[in-house]
């Protein structure tokens, strides 16, 4: 088959391209892999946390966020337990795999309205209105844009809410990281590389 002369410079043009994408993307991540781990939570994810627990308040419900940020160190110990030390698993992710370890994940339970202790039952109903106060805080908790580990395909964690901000676990521990405004602070060399082909594909 015949090269039009447009497809003829495409192909050029890959051919070129290639080896300076491949560059560039190897530059950037040496550069992203010199990006520090947080050490705390996201702001944003630290206001809409707040803005949880407030407006499950206002439905009569006392929310408390059980764990928040977590460093590296401590997602190891975790991931221990039910393994190498004593214990139930609790989490199929190391340290450095978790949203908790770049300040981007909070879990939560309820307090009991009769005796104040912690409860992770999602059939509680403490305010009265025939409806579970746990769904009612997750309902609460999308709308402030969180991802709840509940409607995980596997492994569901109940208590988890997450806000991703578009960035996989990989762009986090390749040094991306999402800003103030909670959108990434900027979009990979690879998903350039991906674009730059899917226009090239649509020619």
């Amino acid at each position: 088959m015949k090269l039009t002369r447009l497809g003829k410079w495409v192909f050029a043009s890959i051919i070129i391209l290639i080896p300076v994408l491949l560059y560039l993307n190897s530059t950037e991540n040496e550069r992203l892999k010199k990006v520090p781990m947080p050490t705390g939570l996201d702001k944003n994810v630290a206001e809409k946390a707040d803005l949880l627990v407030s407006e499950a308040a206002r439905k009569g419900i006392r929310v408390v966020i059980t764990d928040e940020f977590r460093s590296a160190d401590a997602q190891d110990r975790l991931f221990a337990k039910g393994r190498t030390e004593p214990g139930d698993v609790v989490t199929h992710a190391r340290g450095g795999e978790s949203y908790h370890n770049y300040g981007l994940a909070i879990d939560f339970a309820i307090a009991s309205r009769e005796s104040g202790n912690l409860l992770w039952d999602m059939d509680y109903d403490g305010n009265g209105n025939s409806r579970s106060d746990w769904k009612e805080v997750v309902a609460i908790a999308k709308t402030l844009g969180f991802e709840w580990g509940g409607d995980w395909k596997q492994f569901k964690d109940y208590p988890h809410l997450q806000m991703t901000y578009g960035l996989t676990i990989n762009d986090l521990q390749t040094g991306l990281r999402p800003s103030i405004n909670g959108q990434p602070t900027q979009v990979s060399m690879r998903n350039k590389i991906y674009k730059f082909f899917r226009n090239i594909a649509s020619i």
